[in-house]
């Protein structure tokens, strides 16, 4: 058990490390919040589950047994809930599923009944705002509904696109809703050869919810010669931002299936840098 002053610092730590159930191999398993306790983490994302041809997910969480298990076994292993995720979305059109509205309702109920402030909405492959520009206007009108139901429900919806951060901030101003944010991806930036912290500028600290904070996969963030984290807290720091920095990726090669080793290596970092005194 952590000390009562170390439980009261780490609640008020201007940043805080996550990592995610789908990541971890553990997706809606109760098991995931034991491996993210011996990652290192304070926290976990957590999936709402396959999607497929579905109605809506595959989301064992709307069990009210099944969530108070995970309630009483984070509040034992000292971990919170940082977001829970609509990771189907990755491969699914939210532009173009009939039942969007059902599937953003079902999240948005876990959410709330388990006291999570942030849902994961990735547009994912289909919904490339770059490679299929004819998808805005759908996608705005479907997320400005969506933000009308987060509201209504206490949650942010943050969103990850593939618009660099003008981009996104045009169509975050479109959307006009306060329950939609940006749900910022360092990797995303990195691969498309932008410039992370002018990025982080650009969408400004009202306007990002949380940041996954990890790069491609091939090497730890500590080994990857393509982002200085020192210099992104400080940019950071700079803009007033503070939240959950979510470990997605940055396997090493050399063992790129061994859960553990990878994602506690980034945490561990992720710390030394963020949390440092």
């Amino acid at each position: 058990m952590l000390p009562a002053l170390l439980q009261a610092a780490t609640k008020k730590a201007r940043y805080k490390v996550a990592v995610i159930d789908l990541m971890i191999l553990k997706r809606q398993k109760l098991s995931a919040l034991d491996l993210a306790s011996e990652i290192g983490a304070d926290g976990l994302e957590i999936d709402m589950g396959g999607l497929g041809d579905r109605e809506t997910f595959d989301n064992k969480l709307a069990d009210p047994g099944i969530r108070k298990q995970y309630i009483e076994k984070a509040k034992a292993q000292h971990l919170e809930f940082c977001s829970l995720a609509m990771t189907g979305f990755y491969a699914q059109s939210f532009a173009k599923r009939p039942t969007y509205q059902k599937m953003v309702q079902d999240c948005l109920d876990t959410a709330k009944a388990m006291k999570i402030g942030v849902v994961f909405l990735p547009l994912g492959i289909q919904g490339d705002l770059v490679k299929n520009p004819e998808l805005r206007a759908p996608i705005v009108t479907r997320l400005k509904i969506a933000g009308q139901m987060a509201a209504k429900a206490g949650v942010v919806i943050g969103i990850e696109t593939a618009l660099d951060a003008t981009g996104e901030l045009q169509l975050l101003k479109e959307i006009n809703c306060k329950n939609i944010k940006s749900y910022f991806n360092f990797s995303n930036t990195i691969k498309n050869g932008r410039d992370l912290h002018q990025e982080l500028r650009i969408l400004g600290r009202k306007n990002i919810i949380q940041i996954h904070a990890t790069n491609e996969d091939g090497v730890w963030l500590e080994n990857d010669p393509k982002i200085d984290l020192k210099k992104v807290k400080q940019t950071l720091d700079d803009m007033g931002w503070r939240g959950w920095l979510v470990v997605e990726r940055s396997r090493d090669a050399k063992q790129p299936t061994n859960v553990k080793y990878n994602f506690a290596a980034n945490t561990k970092y992720l710390k030394s840098i963020f949390q440092a005194e």
